[in-house]
């Protein structure tokens, strides 16, 4: 990011350099007035050096303003930047981002990192400006006085090395803060997308208690991270202003034994007091650089996350209709119909994964291999729609015609949304809304219950309306009755188009045209359901199932 943003970095250390550079001769000029002009009483000297300071003024105003200018640019473009590279990272992820990230990982980059690598970027130059100004300065003091020159050369270093080490210790502190909050950020979602089974089994309060706990281990390290951070912003403070004391204190007792001038007197004293000015930003630009080498680090690990599957060809057709299969397991799903399949719910989780190419397998469509057609191209044909898909904050409508179309003919028009939202048993739930299909529902649809979330999820799908919808557990969270208005609905809107079915209600697989049984990962055996309540393992599935609800 630094690299793209090279040109607005040298501007602006160019400027900084200026502006500290201004800030630093100043005392000089101011000296030399007091010199050649009060002392010498020379009005001429006087006024020519008082201008030469108006004019040193003027242009230090002006870079200041350049340095505003260019350090807001610093500060706000490579965060956008960045945040646009974490989002399209996030895209091309899709599901393989809650696999291989945690919500607290997302959350620390989104909120904090990405401010923290442009707030790098800005002091940055100023800790150029910063380290320039402080050899200017010194360079003028050992001209002047060599005691005093020495004086500072030793005691800078010796002051960043302290600051340095504090601000290491400020860092690995930050990093265990990071961390904690990641683990709090991830109990806190699971315990949110959990509450309402929590409260089922009163699990509530032990859980309550658990976060407590981490909450305040978190606290802990807040304040361990708060105390290295105040130790280093008192070190900032106090060590320059006792180099402050050290500089006139030395000087002072030069001008009396008659080995610097007054007006040298007067530029010793500015230099000491602006002295605090570039120290304070070369240690506060390290401390930054060490809070944005945290930061780098959690968007760099997230940035080279692979994703699951490849995009594959970036050219070519995929079949419009045909036969979805898995030699893995052996299902094969017809081009129309309702299929029914009966598993365990880590088998159905794993197989609709490679019927959707969520991950790279020997899954064919129309005999050809899903690894080998555009991801794209399957995505539109093949869609996935598991039991906790996230439900958008907006418009209903919007959330549930993916076409967004809400005024016109065809695909994503109103009377197809609402042809969805009957099939899945969801109209009830859309006209107890305020503004129906315009009422503005929360992320997460938290304001509904769990199966009025499932009927809505449905009704997103269908209205999609691809080639093959793939659903899982699609009615586990509803009501014998509404279950039955679920598949009645379902099966009549996917009337000539192929529909997977993971579940093990018996009101589903009634209708299904076609079941199938898996075992172990394999195909075990398939027919109707009549047929396959013959077989025990297929009847202790469904029966076990039976006897839950």
């Amino acid at each position: 990011m630094a690299a793209r943003h090279r040109r607005l970095l040298l501007l602006d250390s160019v400027f900084n350099v200026m502006w500290s550079g201004g800030l630093a001769l100043t005392p000089a000029v101011i000296g030399q007035a007091i010199n050649t002009g009060l002392v010498a009483k020379d009005q001429t000297a006087l006024v020519r050096w008082g201008l030469v300071v108006v004019g040193l003024g003027i242009a230090t105003a002006l870079s200041a303003l350049l340095v505003e200018c260019l350090e807001l640019r610093l500060k706000v473009e490579p965060a956008y930047e960045t945040m646009r590279l974490v989002t399209r990272k996030a895209c091309e992820l899709g599901t393989t981002v809650d696999r291989k990230s945690s919500a607290g990982d997302l959350v620390t980059v989104g909120v904090s990192d990405i401010s923290l690598i442009g707030q790098t970027l800005e002091v940055g130059a100023r800790g150029v400006g910063g380290a320039v100004a402080f050899v200017v300065v010194a360079t003028l003091m050992l001209v002047a006085s060599w005691q005093v020159g020495l004086l500072v050369l030793i005691a800078v270093p010796a002051i960043l090395f302290v600051t340095t080490r504090l601000a290491r210790t400020l860092r690995s502190r930050q990093s265990r803060l990071r961390t904690q909050q990641r683990e709090l950020t991830d109990q806190a979602v699971d315990i949110v997308r959990g509450l309402r089974v929590l409260r089922g089994i009163g699990g509530e309060e032990l859980f309550s208690g658990r976060y407590r706990d981490g909450s305040q281990r978190l606290r802990s390290v807040a304040l361990q991270q708060a105390r290295a951070s105040a130790f280093l912003g008192a070190a900032r403070t106090f060590l320059p202003s006792l180099l402050l004391a050290g500089v006139v204190a030395l000087a002072a007792e030069l001008v009396l034994t008659e080995q610097l001038s007054a007006g040298q007197m007067v530029a010793f004293y500015g230099y000491a007091t602006y002295l605090v000015v570039p120290i304070n930003r070369i240690t506060f630009a390290v401390s930054k650089a060490m809070q944005g080498h945290v930061a780098a680090a959690n968007v760099i690990r997230l940035l080279r996350t692979e994703p699951d599957v490849g995009p594959g060809p970036e050219s070519g057709a995929v079949p419009g209709t045909g036969v979805l299969a898995d030699p893995d397991s052996g299902l094969r799903v017809p081009a129309g119909g309702l299929t029914a399949v009966v598993c365990s719910a880590g088998e159905s989780a794993a197989l609709a994964d490679r019927l959707g190419r969520y991950v790279e397998s020997g899954a064919t469509y129309a005999g050809q291999p899903l690894a080998g057609l555009p991801l794209a191209g399957v995505r539109e044909r093949i869609l996935v729609t598991t039991a906790d898909e996230h439900l958008f904050a907006g418009a209903l409508r919007r959330e549930l015609n993916p076409a967004g179309r809400p005024d016109g003919s065809g695909s994503g028009s109103d009377d197809q949304l609402w042809a969805a939202v009957d099939a899945a048993a969801a109209r009830d739930i859309v006209e107890a809304m305020p503004e129906r299909l315009d009422t503005q529902v929360a992320a997460g649809g938290r304001e509904f219950s769990g199966g009025q979330q499932q009927r809505l999820r449905l009704a997103r799908a269908l209205m999609a309306d691809p080639e093959v919808l793939v659903l899982v557990d699609p009615t586990s969270a509803v009501d014998a009755n509404t279950e039955s208005r679920m598949a009645e609905g379902m099966e009549r809107l996917r009337r000539g188009r192929a529909t997977v079915v993971f579940t093990t209600s018996v009101l589903l697989l009634h209708r299904a045209d076609h079941v199938v049984l898996v075992l172990d990962g394999t195909v075990a055996a398939e027919g109707s359901h009549e047929s396959l309540m013959a077989d025990a393992r297929y009847r202790s599935l469904v029966e076990r199932w039976t006897a839950a609800v």
